[in-house]
């Protein structure tokens, strides 16, 4: 999300962020009371936020959010970026923003993500359990194999899809797969699918239940481990 009364300077931002795999802009807001009930309802991942904006300065909204994103201030004004980095903001970058400069704060944001990664399992845990330890909500939730239908990957996370629950894990699809057993296909850049779990095919798509799961094309052969 981006917050900046400047339309220009919200543009800008847009910009480099269209440069950049795995990244898209979701809401982009000229004021910070503009963005709050987005913020109370959605999930942002990141937050690139104007400091000096009327009626409320962009560090004094970001202190009274009760959910906090991870964010990056951007400004004009160099005098704000001691109280930027007190509130563990990821980067300050002062205006007008290169891409060089951006890219580097989103190499900062990459890494702090990377050091989040909870996922507790390890491939001799796993040859005698049939369940993994996920972190999703601020808790480590226990996912039984068998109760799994399908692994979706979304963006930065993956969502895992049971019987009865949907998580969403900050994981990679392809690190998230190495830790599955057989009888987990990945049938798209984007799907895993549980094969005990499916009701139908087609050369197409796979069928859970009610949900069509598309094959990518480049996993057209996965079909013979179907049959």
């Amino acid at each position: 999300m981006i917050i900046d009364d400047e339309k220009l300077a919200r543009q800008l931002i847009e910009n480099h962020v269209a440069k950049i795999d795995n990244f898209e802009v979701v809401f982009s807001c000229k004021s910070a009371i503009e963005a709050i009930n987005i913020l109370n309802s959605e999930h942002i991942d990141l937050l690139f936020l104007d400091v000096e904006m009327p009626v409320l300065l962009g560090t004094d909204f970001y202190k009274n959010l009760f959910q906090k994103p991870k964010v990056i201030f951007t400004t004009a004004y160099r005098e704000y970026a001691v109280e930027g980095f007190e509130l563990n903001a990821i980067d300050y970058l002062v205006k007008p923003i290169t891409f060089g400069r951006f890219f580097k704060a989103i190499e900062k944001f990459l890494a702090s993500q990377y050091h989040k990664i909870e996922i507790q399992a390890s491939s001799e845990t796993l040859q005698s359990k049939n369940y993994i330890f996920v972190t999703a909500d601020r808790k480590q939730v226990k996912v039984q194999f068998d109760d799994i239908l399908f692994v979706e990957s979304v963006k930065n996370y993956i969502k895992i899809r049971t019987e009865n629950k949907s998580l969403l894990v900050k994981f990679s699809i392809s690190s998230f797969q190495e830790v599955l057993d057989a009888r987990f296909l990945r049938v798209h850049r984007s799907f895993i699918i549980n094969k005990d779990k499916i009701t139908a095919y087609t050369k197409h798509d796979i069928e859970i239940g009610t949900i069509e799961i598309p094959i990518g094309e480049m996993y057209k052969n996965i079909l013979t481990q179907i049959k």
